[in-house]
């Protein structure tokens, strides 16, 4: 996910398309809290840990 979201920032950025923009920020703020919480040991979504 948070591969994806700076993929988005990264288009969206370049295409000046700000929509791409929001939802990679989004996207990618997403993707770190559910990886400090799969790497603090807390199951996520059902899984032990999240990559």
């Amino acid at each position: 996910m948070m591969i994806l979201g700076i993929i988005l920032l990264v288009v969206g950025f370049v295409t000046g398309i700000s929509i791409l923009w929001t939802i990679g920020i989004v996207l990618a703020v997403i993707g770190v809290v559910l990886w400090i919480l799969g790497s603090m040991g807390h199951a996520v979504a059902g899984r032990r840990h999240y990559w």
